[in-house]
C-alpha cells in the first residue's frame, strides 16, 4: 500500500518547499539601516565671505558675533536653535550647518532669509569700525538624513549648493550693487515644497532667479533658485550670467560684427569690480559700461 500525500500538497511541492527553505536560510539578511530611507530633515547652511582673510585675533570675536546673529534670528522666526539638540548642529569654522525637522523647511525660506539679511544690516551699522563686516552665503535644502551620524546625501548636497558658483556670484552682486550682506540659494526640492506650494507668504516665485548650481572641480550640477535681498531676478540675471535650465545660454555680452572700425577678436564681459590693471596685453578698443543697478 503506497504512502498518500497530504491533501493539497504534492510530493513535488513538498520537495520544492524544502529546497526553497534551504536556499533562503543560506542568504544573509540585510541590516535595517542599509535598506530603510532615513527621515527627511530641513537643512540651513551658512558661510561667511572672506573669513580666512580676517586677522587671527579677530576671528573668534567675529565668529561669536555671527553666532549671536543666528541665535537671535532663529528665535525671532520661532525656530528652535539646533544647538540645543545633539547631532543637529555642525560648526564649519567660517559658518555652520543647522539640521531641523522637515516641517520647518518653509520658515527657513520665509521669513528667515529676509530677517537674516535685516539682522546683518543692523549688525553692520552697530559694529565697531575695527570689526569686519559679516556677509553670508546661505543654502536651504531638504532630504533624507539620519541623526546624529549625518548619513545621507542631503548634507553633502547642501554643502555643494553653498559652495556653488551661482550663490558666490550672487553675493558679489549684492555687495557691489546694493551694499548687501546676503545671497541665498534654495534647492529645487525645498523650493517646490515651500515657495511653489504657497507656504512662503512674503516671498513668491517672482523673487527668485532660476539657475543651475555648479561647483568648480566637483561632479555636481543641480537646479536651484537664487535669492538676493533688495534685488529683483531681472536685475541680478545679467550680472551673474547664469545658464538657464532646459538649454540656451544665459545673458551674454553681445558680439559685434567685424568691420573696419571693429576688427575681429575676443569679447570680454566683466561682471565684478574691475580696475585698469585687470586686463594685461594689447587691447585695441575697449568700451566700459559702469552702470549701477
Amino acid at each position: 500500500m503506497g504512502t498518500r500525500a497530504r491533501p493539497g500538497r504534492s510530493a513535488w511541492g513538498t520537495r520544492f518547499l524544502r529546497r526553497d527553505r534551504k536556499v533562503g536560510d543560506s542568504m544573509p539578511l540585510a541590516s535595517p539601516s542599509s535598506v530603510e530611507v532615513p527621515p527627511e530633515q530641513a537643512l540651513l547652511a551658512v558661510d561667511m565671505q572672506g573669513y580666512s582673510q580676517i586677522r587671527e585675533a579677530k576671528m573668534a570675536p567675529v565668529r561669536s558675533d555671527l553666532d549671536d546673529v543666528l541665535t537671535n534670528v532663529l528665535a525671532h522666526v520661532g525656530l528652535q536653535d539646533p544647538r540645543d539638540r545633539p547631532g543637529t548642529f555642525k560648526d564649519t569654522g567660517d559658518g555652520a550647518i543647522f539640521v531641523m525637522p522637515a516641517k520647518d523647511i518653509a520658515r527657513l525660506v520665509d521669513p528667515l532669509l529676509e530677517h537674516l539679511h535685516t539682522a546683518l544690516v543692523r549688525y553692520d551699522r552697530e559694529r565697531l569700525a575695527s570689526a569686519p563686516a559679516i556677509r553670508l552665503r546661505a543654502a536651504v535644502h531638504v532630504g533624507p538624513l539620519s541623526l546624529p551620524d549625518h548619513r545621507g546625501d542631503a548634507i553633502n548636497e547642501v554643502c555643494r549648493l553653498l559652495d556653488s558658483q551661482v550663490v558666490r556670484a550672487g553675493l558679489t552682486v549684492a555687495r557691489e550693487h546694493r551694499g548687501g550682506f546676503l545671497a541665498a540659494v534654495v534647492s529645487e526640492s525645498a523650493f517646490r515644497r515651500t515657495v511653489r506650494a504657497g507656504r512662503t507668504p512674503d516671498l513668491d516665485e517672482e523673487r527668485f532667479l532660476r539657475a543651475t548650481a555648479r561647483v568648480h572641480g566637483k561632479a555636481f550640477e543641480e537646479p536651484c533658485w537664487l535669492f538676493v535681498p533688495q534685488m529683483t531676478p531681472q536685475s541680478v540675471a545679467p550680472l551673474i550670467n547664469p545658464e538657464p535650465l532646459g538649454g540656451g545660454g544665459g545673458t551674454a555680452a553681445p558680439t559685434p560684427s567685424a568691420g573696419p572700425n571693429n576688427p575681429p577678436g575676443a569679447v570680454f564681459q566683466f561682471n565684478g569690480e574691475m580696475t585698469d590693471t585687470t586686463v594685461i596685453n594689447k587691447v585695441g578698443t575697449m568700451r566700459i559700461d559702469r552702470r549701477r543697478i
